[in-house]
């Protein structure tokens, strides 16, 4: 994966954590992705409560959704919903 991913690099990553029991609205990540907020602020907010609440995959993505160009998260939010 190069240093900025792109949408289509990280949607396989986001259907895989959607699919982990209990994520189908988005998990620790859930204002990133269901709710578009997309600046890296958002992210960093989501990240934490990953780490706070024990969940590894959802640290993982948001440090891969941190490496994104904001322009890149913002087709993420929209890229057929995560569906597979």
């Amino acid at each position: 994966m190069r240093d900025k991913p792109t949408v289509l690099e990280i949607l396989p990553v986001v259907r895989a954590y959607y699919a982990k029991p209990n994520n189908g609205v988005g998990g620790s990540l859930h204002i990133v992705l269901e709710d578009g907020n997309i600046e890296t602020s958002h992210i960093e907010f989501c990240m934490e409560y990953a780490r706070e609440n024990n969940d590894p995959d959802g640290v993982v993505l948001a440090k891969l959704l941190m490496k994104m160009s904001r322009t890149q998260r913002r087709k993420l939010y929209g890229a057929d919903k995560y569906s597979g």
